[in-house]
């Protein structure tokens, strides 16, 4: 969709569009375009800074709230850097000067197209991934298996620390994956692992990092699981095979919920097996 007051100006690069082969439709200021937008589904927007019923840039933040795939080229007769870079702020796929630049449309649009097309197949990804490893892929009609599955689905949507209990091989990280799935932190990092295979010292370093000179060998800064996960999940299994030590600077981590690493961070969703 082309968004333009200048009559002229909307239908050239309309035309210009639709001889790529794409189908163009038109607006004359936002209400229109918000209309267009209700009625049907647009992968690119090129929209003047400029409209007579409002701003194009403060446009462009709405439509992208409500349309996080599309992606919108802004247009303007008066570039300036403060314009340009709110622009991209707000979620614009580029910012562009009218008739300067009209070389540089049908390349930007076919980029912009390439961009969508990436974000659905992320978006296709991670549903497929969230299938995998859902409730729903948890075999089982026990009483007890269901009474676990109905309390996993409960927690997943809280901001907790969870604890997992059963014997090795019983599926507990099957479980910490799902509860991942379900929980806000999706989007974001699954860390695992399993804490009877690292000696003391090098699983402190995993989980916490260290910095370059720390100890023999550490040439550089090294993140460790804690901040890999950050906004995530870590998952700690056989987490009684620690060292005790270790498991009170472990525990020190959750009455805080920070940890030291480069830099202070908030501490990441995390399960024990």
């Amino acid at each position: 969709m082309v968004i333009d007051d200048e009559e002229k100006l909307r239908s050239l690069l309309a035309r210009i569009i639709s001889l790529e082969g794409f189908e163009v439709h038109q607006a004359p200021d936002g209400k229109a375009a918000w209309k267009k937008l209700n009625q049907h589904c647009f992968e690119v927007l090129f929209c003047d800074v400029r409209l007579p019923d409002g701003n194009g840039v403060e446009l462009c933040k709405k439509i992208k709230t409500q349309y996080p795939t599309l992606e919108i080229i802004l247009l303007t007769a008066y570039g300036n850097i403060p314009d340009g870079v709110q622009a991209i702020k707000n979620g614009a796929f580029d910012y562009i000067t009218k008739g300067d630049d009209n070389n540089k449309i049908v390349p930007l649009l076919y980029r912009a197209l390439e961009k969508v097309e990436l974000t659905r197949r992320v978006e296709n990804l991670e549903k497929q991934l969230g299938q995998k490893h859902s409730f729903d892929k948890i075999i089982g009609t026990s009483k007890a298996l269901q009474n676990a599955k109905e309390l996993a689905r409960k927690v997943a949507m809280a901001d907790t620390t969870v604890l997992l209990t059963g014997e090795t091989g019983t599926g507990k990280e099957v479980f910490a994956q799902a509860i991942h799935q379900e929980s806000p932190r999706q989007r974001h990092s699954f860390v695992a692992i399993n804490c009877a295979a690292f000696s003391k010292d090098l699983l402190e370093g995993e989980m916490f990092g260290h910095r370059a000179g720390a100890f023999t060998g550490a040439t550089k800064d090294q993140k460790g699981l804690f901040e890999e996960a950050h906004q995530g999940t870590l998952f700690l299994d056989e987490l009684g095979e620690m060292a005790l030590d270790l498991q009170a600077k472990l525990l020190r981590v959750l009455e805080t919920g920070e940890f030291f690493a480069s830099e202070r961070q908030s501490l990441p969703g995390w399960m024990c097996g």
